[in-house]
């Protein structure tokens, strides 16, 4: 009986497996179904925050479901004031000198020659150039041709005449300044210049206590390690005739004139604007920076190997860097920038930078929300780069002409370049010149998940106030004069009525023409306004204290016997 029960369990039990197999195998198909039709449903690759990995440890990770979805289109390319600054056009380069300003024959003293030796890459070097043409203007000295770095960080044999049209220089400078391409020689012989240096931030005052007297003694005086060793603080006419060195008498050779057009031209070609980015984001910047992405020991290790190779660098808290706007922002975070702005995804992207840290796999989310990115090896044939390549300055100088003629130029930390083009941009009409406002982007950045794209957009709007290249939008004196020449920029006399008459949208400092529709702010920003004066007063803040020599110090401009500050390698001058 027992064994009848058993046997009659076992039919039992195998009747229900052989129905429980095919309604398996239902369920399972009907699920299949269900998750391909979601699929078609899920947002395109050109969503690439619809599940965000959120950092639990180096190791794991939990993917989240998240708000924050960017748009497969929107943005608006084609809005003229995404392409022009506002109120440009009331204000314009203005660097002649004054009746005031003593001819050069008349100030110029015979057998006084000052020699400089350059520092840094190319635009470090440029900032040293413009500053010694000023320097032999207060020594009353001629100017024999700068010399360029050679030894330093970028390694590049190039002389002056390489770069720069040596012949424009001198002539276009004859009037302020008299230049000699060699130092004479000295009873027949070659004539060796007493080598000295200056402190940076050095005034008139500071030129003409510490080098005037060896000048007068020696006759031919050598300042090596020449970068902002002038002060920002002079009086105007040498303002002025730093920005006629700068914006004038400093001209590409020809070779590298016609090439950087070449390149222009290839950007013109895809489409009626484009905007350039200074990415910086080469494994030995993030070293120097301190700075930590998220990629575990493996980045650390890597990043921590090179970032010995400067011993005055101090050990940084990497989240505070990253909390303080101290970090350049990952590419994907500038493509997210420049789409919550209003840039579509259809916008050319030129690329100026070396080798980015993770290679494609960091540009990857850049190239997702802009398709279109080039870079000078992608629109010009090796052969044409062929005689540029082996050279950086040379290199360095053609990334910086795309950038220069770009509509929209993007800047990704405030080292050298940044700064000179920021200048220069401002000088020449005020072109849109970005610069992330770090310290508020990462609060958004770090809790994107949670938000909405239109709620993002909208505090991207807001941030960004101010950081944009529009007039007036620093204050006198704030920077680096080199990225800063108010002294240099005019204001077309019936301007100041205009604006005086114009409501204050945007804080004190940042006002709209109510007329032009294409200025009118966004309805989600308006009510979230913030003084422009608050973010500027945090620009300081903006750059670590291994970066702070190369930031305005008044106290120093204020003090003509200052005391060297320690020197680092050259790393910010492209």
């Amino acid at each position: 009986m027992a064994i009848h029960r058993r046997r009659h369990h076992h039919h039992n039990t195998h009747n229900r497996f052989r129905y429980l197999i095919p309604a398996i195998s239902v369920i399972s198909a009907a699920i299949l179904i269900l998750y391909g039709f979601i699929s078609l449903l899920a947002p395109s690759p050109d969503h690439p925050h619809h599940l965000v990995r959120r950092k639990t440890s180096d190791d794991d990770s939990l993917l989240v479901h998240s708000l924050f979805k960017v748009p497969i289109s929107g943005g608006m390319g084609n809005d003229r004031s995404l392409w022009n600054t506002r109120m440009s056009k009331f204000y314009f380069g203005c660097s002649n000198a004054s009746n005031k300003f003593p001819k050069v024959e008349t100030v110029t003293y015979p057998n006084r020659y000052l020699l400089i030796a350059t520092s840094g890459g190319l635009n470090q070097q440029r900032t040293g150039i413009t500053d010694a043409v000023v320097a032999a203007r207060i020594l009353n000295a001629t100017l024999v041709v700068p010399k360029l770095d050679q030894k330093s960080f970028w390694k590049d044999a190039s002389t002056f005449s390489e770069i720069f049209d040596v012949d424009w220089f001198i002539s276009h400078l004859s009037r302020d300044v008299k230049v000699i391409k060699e130092l004479p020689k000295k009873g027949g012989k070659i004539w060796t210049p007493y080598n000295m240096r200056v402190p940076r931030k050095c005034n008139e005052r500071c030129y003409q206590i510490r080098v005037l007297p060896v000048l007068l003694k020696k006759h031919a005086v050598q300042l090596s390690k020449f970068d902002y060793r002038l002060s920002n603080k002079l009086e105007t006419d040498l303002q002025k005739l730093r920005c006629r060195v700068n914006y004038h008498a400093l001209r590409f050779t020809d070779p590298i004139n016609k090439m950087g057009q070449k390149l222009v031209n290839q950007m013109r070609k895809m489409g009626k604007h484009y905007v350039a980015l200074h990415l910086r984001f080469e494994p030995d910047m993030l070293a120097f920076s301190g700075c930590y992405y998220g990629g575990g020991e493996k980045e650390r290790k890597e990043l921590g190997k090179i970032r010995k190779r400067w011993k005055t660098l101090h050990s940084n808290n990497p989240d505070k860097e990253r909390r303080q706007g101290r970090c350049p922002l990952t590419p994907e975070e500038v493509g997210l920038m420049l789409r919550a702005l209003g840039y579509s995804k259809d916008v050319h992207l030129y690329v100026a930078s070396g080798e980015v840290y993770g290679g494609d796999d960091t540009l990857a989310p850049l190239r997702a929300l802009f398709p279109n990115i080039h870079s000078k090896d992608t629109i010009a044939p090796k052969e044409e780069l062929e005689p540029f390549s082996s050279f950086s300055s040379r290199m360095a100088a053609l990334d910086f002409i795309v950038c220069d003629e770009s509509d929209v130029f993007v800047t990704n930390n405030n080292g050298n370049m940044a700064k000179i083009l920021a200048g220069r941009r401002r000088y020449f009409g005020h072109k849109p010149t970005i610069r992330p406002n770090a310290k508020k982007l990462y609060r958004l950045f770090l809790n994107r998940e949670n938000t909405t794209w239109e709620e993002f957009s909208s505090r991207v709007r807001t941030h960004q106030r101010g950081f944009m290249g529009e007039p007036k939008e620093v204050r006198p004196g704030r920077g680096e004069f080199h990225e800063n020449p108010a002294t240099c920029i005019c204001e077309d006399p019936e301007a100041k009525s205009k604006l005086e008459s114009l409501p204050r949208k945007f804080g004190k400092n940042n006002l709209i023409d109510p007329t032009d529709e294409s200025l009118v702010p966004d309805q989600d920003t308006e009510n979230e306004s913030e003084p422009l004066d608050q973010d500027q007063d945090e620009d300081d803040d903006l750059i670590g204290p291994q970066f702070q020599h190369l930031v305005n110090d008044t106290s120093l401009d204020d003090d003509p016997l200052i005391s060297e500050l320690p020197e680092l390698e050259e790393l910010l001058s492209d």
